[in-house]
């Protein structure tokens, strides 16, 4: 359904480390950065990109937004969230764990990224 996602940064660097560790731990390849100073993390199944705004205002997050990675396991989202608070990301909300709701039963783990950005990691069970 998507092609990408671009999240803004202020700190490119600091967001890169960040998003190496986080979707390292779900086995996606360190970001590349291109000649316009932007970072792509590519896979069979869409790229996520973080950017300087292109209006050269400050990067704001989306209030209400969320980004959500598949993860193949539990143990797959409980590292991504690890390895991002280990890199500047703050967890929010319930800590990782199982919930059960309209959806079914999910193993969820919410944080945010060095930018405020909201994310999560998602395991269906």
């Amino acid at each position: 359904m998507f092609s990408h996602i671009m999240v803004g940064a202020d700190d490119i660097a600091v967001a890169k480390k960040f998003y190496d560790a986080a979707l390292g731990a779900l086995g996606v390849p360190e970001g590349k950065i291109d000649p316009k100073g932007r970072v792509f993390y590519r896979t069979a199944s869409g790229a996520f990109g973080v950017s300087k705004p292109i209006d050269s205002k400050a990067a704001t997050q989306a209030n209400g937004g969320t980004i959500g990675f598949t993860c193949d396991s539990p143990e797959t989202a409980k590292a991504f969230h690890d390895a991002g608070v280990a890199n500047g990301g703050a967890s929010i909300e319930d800590p990782p764990g199982w919930r059960e709701g309209a959806a079914g039963k999910v193993y969820l783990a919410y944080l945010r990224d060095p930018c405020g950005n909201k994310l999560c990691a998602l395991h269906r069970g």
